[in-house]
C-alpha cells in the first residue's frame, strides 16, 4: 500500500513539475528562438552550408512563361482604330541559373558572382511549339523612326528603304525569333553606315547563355537580415537611367533569395535587371503552395503609380518631365533606346484609359499581380514577375516541396516540445485523480460495512 502510495503522489507531482516546465517554456519562447538562431547560423553565403549550395546551383527548377498579344487589326488600326490583340500562351522555357565566377571577398561579409542563364523549352508545358507565328509591332523600326525623328533627310531615306523592302510598323514572327533573336534587314542595311550596330533584335537576344552582369552580394556573415542583399551591380551601387537618387537607388536582393526567418510586418525590397530598377513587396495573405505554409506578398499599387499618386516615382519620368500613366515603365533608357514601355499584363493596376485604348485587355488580380510567396523561414516557392508581354514564374518543384516539408515537420516537432510537455502533463494529471479516486473507493466503502460487522 505505500509503495501503491508513493507512486499515485510521484503522478502527481511530476504532472505539475511537467506544467510548470512547459508553461515556463512557452513563456519564455526558447524553442522558437533557438531555432530561428540555427537557421540563421545556417542561412549564410559560405562554403558547407545549405544556403550557399542552394544560391550557387538552385535545386528548384525554373521556368520562364511567355505570352504574346497577337495583333489582329494592323490595317485597322493604321486608319485609326484601336489595336486589337488576342492573349497566346504560354510558352514555357527551363531557366538553368548557376552562379559563376563566385568570388568572397571583405574576410567573407561579401561574395562576387554573375548569373549566366540558359533556356531550354519546354513543349510538353507549352501551348504550341516555337514556329508559332505571332504578328506584333516592328519595334526595330520603331526605335529608327525614333532616333531619327527630328532629321527629316534621314527619316524620308528610312521610309523610302521599308517602302521597297515591303517592311511595316507591323512583322510576323516566331515564338523562337521575337524572343532569342532574328536579322532585321533595316538593321542590317543600317549597320553599312555605322559600323557596330547589331543587326539582330529579339525581345531576349544575347539573354540565352549570358548574364546580367556581376554582382556583389552580402553573404549574412554580420546580420542574418543581409543575407543576399546586393551591394553593388556591375561595379555600381546606384542605377543612372532615372532622374532622381531615389529611384537610382539598387534595394535588397535580387529576387532569388531572402532573408531568413519573414516576418509579416516586414517589408521586401529586391532588384531587378530585368525591369531596370528596384521595387518592394509587402505582405498580403496566408498561402498553401503544395502543403507548404508561406506568405504572399505583392507590390501594392504605389510602386508602380505615376507622381500624381506617389510623388516618390517622379524620377521614373525620363527625360525629366516626361510622365506616363500609373502601371507604365519607360525602360527605353536602359533597353539601348528601344521605344519600349513596360506594364503588369493586360495593364493591371494601370490606368484605366490604357485598359480601355487596347481592344481584349482584361486585367484581374488572380492572374495578372506580381507575387512572392515565401515560406516563413525564408525559402522562397514561388516568384512570380509579370510585364505585358510575359510572365516569369519559379515554381517549387515536387522534389524540393517533399525536402521542405519534412524539415518543417521536424521543426514543427521541436517548437511544439513545450506543448507536449502540457498535454501531457494534463493527461499525468487526469491519471493522477483517477488514482486517488480509485483509491479511496474501496477505503470508503469499508468503513461503512463496519459498524455491520460489530453487531
Amino acid at each position: 500500500m505505500l509503495l501503491k502510495s508513493c507512486c499515485i503522489y510521484s503522478t502527481g507531482i511530476f504532472s505539475i513539475l511537467m506544467l510548470i516546465l512547459g508553461i515556463s517554456l512557452v513563456l519564455s519562447n526558447v524553442f522558437p528562438h533557438f531555432l530561428q538562431g540555427e537557421v540563421e547560423k545556417e542561412v549564410v553565403l559560405k562554403n558547407g552550408t545549405e544556403a550557399f549550395d542552394a544560391f550557387e546551383n538552385p535545386p528548384a527548377p525554373i521556368y520562364m512563361q511567355f505570352y504574346f498579344f497577337n495583333l489582329t487589326n494592323p490595317l485597322e488600326m493604321l486608319n485609326g482604330d484601336r489595336p486589337a490583340v488576342v492573349e497566346i500562351g504560354p510558352y514555357t522555357y527551363r531557366e538553368y541559373r548557376p552562379m559563376e565566377d563566385v568570388n568572397f571577398q571583405e574576410n567573407g561579409t561579401k561574395v562576387a558572382a554573375v548569373n549566366p542563364k540558359t533556356y531550354i523549352f519546354q513543349r510538353n508545358m507549352s501551348r504550341g511549339p516555337e514556329t508559332d507565328l505571332i504578328r506584333t509591332v516592328n519595334i526595330p523600326a520603331m526605335t529608327v523612326m525614333e532616333k531619327f525623328k527630328d532629321n527629316a533627310l534621314a527619316a524620308s531615306v528610312i521610309s523610302s528603304y521599308m517602302r521597297s523592302q515591303g517592311e511595316g510598323l507591323f512583322i510576323t514572327r516566331t515564338v523562337r525569333e521575337l524572343l532569342w533573336g532574328y536579322e532585321d534587314g533595316l538593321l542590317k542595311a543600317l549597320s553599312l553606315f555605322q559600323p557596330g550596330l547589331d543587326d539582330v533584335f529579339g525581345l531576349f537576344y544575347k539573354n540565352n547563355g549570358s548574364n546580367d552582369g556581376k554582382y556583389v552580394f552580402f553573404t549574412g556573415q554580420g546580420s542574418s537580415k543581409d543575407f543576399a542583399r546586393v551591394d553593388t551591380w556591375n561595379g555600381n551601387s546606384s542605377l543612372d537611367w532615372w532622374t532622381s537618387d531615389e529611384c537610382n537607388m539598387i534595394n535588397g536582393t535580387n529576387g532569388a533569395f531572402f532573408h531568413p526567418v519573414v516576418t509579416k510586418n516586414e517589408t521586401l525590397y529586391m532588384f531587378s535587371s530585368d525591369l531596370c530598377r528596384s521595387l518592394y513587396a509587402v505582405y498580403e495573405e496566408d498561402v498553401t503552395v503544395k502543403g507548404i505554409p508561406g506568405y504572399r506578398f505583392t507590390p501594392p499599387s504605389k510602386v508602380f503609380a505615376n507622381l500624381t499618386v506617389n510623388p516618390d516615382n517622379a524620377g521614373f519620368c525620363v527625360p525629366a518631365g516626361n510622365c506616363l500613366g500609373s502601371g507604365l515603365l519607360n525602360v527605353s533608357a536602359c533597353k539601348q533606346g528601344a521605344p519600349i514601355i513596360m506594364s503588369s499584363p493586360h495593364f493591371y493596376q494601370a490606368d484605366e484609359k490604357f485598359v480601355k485604348d487596347v481592344f481584349g485587355m482584361n486585367p484581374k488580380k488572380e492572374e495578372h499581380q506580381t507575387t512572392i510567396d515565401i515560406n516563413p523561414v525564408g525559402n522562397l516557392n514561388i516568384d512570380t514577375y509579370t510585364l505585358h508581354v510575359l510572365l516569369f514564374s519559379v515554381l517549387i518543384d515536387d522534389a524540393s516541396a517533399v525536402k521542405l516539408r519534412t524539415v518543417m515537420v521536424k521543426q514543427n516537432v521541436v517548437v511544439n516540445i513545450p506543448f507536449m510537455l502540457i498535454g501531457l502533463g494534463i493527461i499525468m494529471g487526469v491519471l493522477f485523480m483517477f488514482l486517488m479516486c480509485r483509491q479511496k473507493v474501496p477505503e470508503s466503502t469499508a468503513a461503512e460495512r463496519q459498524p455491520l460487522l460489530s453487531s
